[in-house]
């Protein structure tokens, strides 16, 4: 689990008409289709769709189930179990028998058995061994001979146990609530992803859909300016070189149209396969005309991040594993004894109420020993390994926190930084704008060169697409920071997901 994962999601704009149409920051756009299937929405609107949805949202729910339901699994490990079982059979068939003399014959035999037991299983996990009862009934019908026997065992009592063996049991009781707690955060944190990865698309688009505007209005400028030079060429009042410069720049802007459409088609087809709509939907953005004055505190964001990110889970977990695998090589390279006892009431009669009278005990015991004698290293080979392996995953483990721990400091500097250039970028973006109007005025009265129009041009442009990009970046860092720390920051709220485990 990297932090790159998250921090990696980066902003894009959503938009699919020919206009941006801005809005007051944090707005909300319904959800609606018009008669022509335009799908009008917000950055909010984009998320919340997006979350309810989309193909990623939809992977993020089954893989939580399958971790919700593996968590059960485990849990019911360590539950009592009741199992019913019968396994009838009918023998007609030449068999060899052994006889009391010690010779055998082949004889025919025409048999019918049924039996029925119940049984009841409990895990010890402190222990690691397993718990039983157990009450059985079996039948015989001899065909040939005419008769019927019956076997009971009303009540059998049991315990089994692998005395120096690798303890399953308790090793999964320490390392599976922490796989589950993990499933629990990375589902809460993957939402948030998905809004981060929301809002690169959306600025993609709007970004698409601006340099499809700018590359229209450029193209419009240069083919009037194009237009008036060829009547002052006639007079003289301009050179063949300037006429020349405006045709190449009428020419260069009308390519940059046709570039501009394919991409703002291409952004617009990733925006719909990604929200899950339909491909005929047109999408148009409300974009947020501002972003909110925020500052997150370090030490409240680390202590945030701490509690509430999959990644500490991570870390906790693998450590876990190693130490499981350890424990497990360790068991396998010495002395291995099973031990098996039962206890209980047993009868035997012609009929069903003669099987039940007059019970004898019964005791089983055993314990079965396994040495290695010779194994030419094999078995401290794996300890040795599995130590090696614990020691490297602590490594990592403690290098992954301290990554983790600078990642988030390096992402709260950053947001809280980005505000002010939004601000700056908005600012340049208006000015810009200006100058180049005051350029083209000038240019077209004769006070300026053709070279300081296509600054002014260049410099709209530039301060157009930092503008979008520095917004995107905003709430790009901002979800990102929501999905560390599952905290809403703008609201002072802990974020509460709905987990789908119904």
């Amino acid at each position: 689990m990297k932090m790159s994962r998250k921090i990696i999601c980066m902003m894009a704009v959503l938009t699919a008409s020919s206009t941006l149409v801005p809005t007051a920051s944090g707005a909300n756009g319904a959800f609606a289709a018009s008669a022509g299937d335009t799908l009008v929405l917000s950055l909010h609107d984009a998320i919340q769709l997006a979350q309810e949805q989309s193909p990623s949202v939809q992977s993020a729910r089954n893989t939580f189930l399958a971790a919700y339901w593996n968590y059960r699994y485990y849990r019911a490990n360590y539950l009592p179990s009741v199992t019913l079982s019968s396994s009838p059979y009918i023998n007609k068939e030449m068999n060899k028998i052994s006889q009391s003399d010690g010779t055998a014959l082949f004889l025919k035999q025409d048999q019918l058995s049924a039996d029925l037991s119940v049984s009841i299983n409990q895990n010890v996990s402190w222990t690691g061994g397993s718990l039983f009862l157990k009450s059985s009934l079996n039948r015989i019908d001899e065909h040939q001979k005419h008769t019927t026997a019956y076997s009971s065992q009303p009540l059998l009592m049991g315990y089994k146990q692998n005395l120096f063996g690798y303890n399953a049991l308790k090793w999964d009781k320490r390392i599976e609530p922490i796989r589950y707690r993990e499933a629990k955060k990375q589902y809460a944190e993957t939402l948030e992803v998905i809004s981060a990865t929301t809002c690169s698309h959306f600025f993609s688009l709007a970004s698409a859909q601006a340099e499809l505007e700018m590359a229209r209005q450029n193209f419009a400028s240069a083919d009037t300016l194009y237009s008036m030079a060829q009547g002052r060429y006639r007079i003289g009042t301009i050179t063949e070189n300037e006429m020349l410069q405006l045709e190449i720049n009428r020419l260069s802007e009308e390519t940059n149209v046709m570039d501009a459409e394919v991409k703002f088609r291409e952004e617009m087809q990733s925006m719909r396969s990604f929200l899950g709509v339909e491909q005929t939907v047109e999408l148009r953005l409300l974009m947020p005309d501002s972003v909110p004055q925020l500052q997150v505190p370090l030490d409240k964001a680390m202590e945030l991040a701490l509690l509430n990110s999959p990644d500490p889970e991570y870390y906790r977990r693998i450590v876990k594993e190693s130490e499981s695998n350890l424990a497990n090589a360790r068991a396998n390279n010495g002395l291995r004894a099973d031990l098996y006892v039962q206890f209980g009431l047993t009868q035997t009669g012609r009929d069903l109420s003669s099987s039940y009278s007059h019970l004898m005990n019964q005791e089983y015991a055993s314990i079965s020993l396994s040495l290695p004698l010779l194994d030419w290293g094999r078995g401290r080979g794996k300890v040795r390994v599995a130590k090696s392996q614990l020691a490297l995953t602590q490594t990592q483990a403690e290098q992954g926190m301290n990554d983790f721990s600078q990642n988030v400091e390096k992402l709260v500097l950053q947001f809280n930084m980005q505000a002010r250039k939004v601000h700056v970028a908005t600012l340049t973006d208006k000015r810009a704008e200006q100058r180049h109007t005051v350029a083209r005025k000038l240019y077209i009265m004769g006070r300026s060169s053709i070279l300081d129009l296509n600054a002014a041009i260049s410099e709209k442009n530039s301060a157009r697409r930092n503008s979008i990009s520095t917004m995107g970046t905003y709430w790009s860092l901002y979800y990102t920071l929501r999905s560390i720390t599952a905290y809403d920051f703008e609201h002072d709220t802990p974020l509460t997901e709905q987990l789908p485990i119904h």
